[in-house]
């Protein structure tokens, strides 16, 4: 099951469940949608993957898997990315298609 993590790892914009903005790699590394597409050109500083927008848990518990029964994480990971040492891999893997990567 997802973490939801709290907020963006590299700026600390908070991403709540249902925010448009959370992206995530298969690795659930979490990032602001600006952060991806403006620091990290889609390409995650801790994997190489790239991003898809991070699915939302259900708030009306129609079923027993929603955020009631199941809270988004609370941990923060403020990790800020260091562009210097992240720029070769940024530059290596942008180009390539995540799938292909």
């Amino acid at each position: 099951m997802l973490e939801l993590r709290p907020s963006c790892e590299h700026c600390d914009k908070p991403l709540p469940n249902g925010s448009a903005d959370a992206m995530i790699c298969t690795f659930e590394c979490t990032f602001c949608r600006d952060c991806v597409n403006e620091v990290l050109h889609n390409v995650c500083p801790n994997c190489g993957g790239g991003f898809e927008k991070r699915p939302t848990r259900p708030t009306r518990c129609e079923t027993q898997y929603c955020i009631e029964n199941y809270p988004a994480g609370t941990l923060r990971k403020h990790r800020p990315v260091n562009e210097g040492a992240f720029a070769g891999l940024r530059d290596k893997m942008k180009s390539i298609p995540p799938q292909e990567r």
